[in-house]
């Protein structure tokens, strides 16, 4: 049974954008599920922060309150 609050949806990547998403996931010891997880979740919190998606600064990382 899925997790209380939590929605299954299905998502279609490409070949490639699941396979850095899987790399990037092992790098951050988490699966692939969780890593789309942390980056939707991320992303919404800056969005939210400054109304923006992504930094002006696409180079440099952005400060995360984690």
């Amino acid at each position: 049974m899925a997790e209380q609050g939590k929605k299954q949806i299905p998502l279609r990547l490409s070949a490639k954008l699941y396979n850095d998403i899987a790399a990037w996931a092992e790098d951050d010891f988490r699966s692939v599920n969780g890593q789309i997880e942390y980056l939707l979740t991320e992303c919404v919190r800056q969005r939210k922060k400054n109304g923006k998606y992504v930094s002006e600064d696409i180079d440099v990382p952005p400060e995360l309150d984690i």
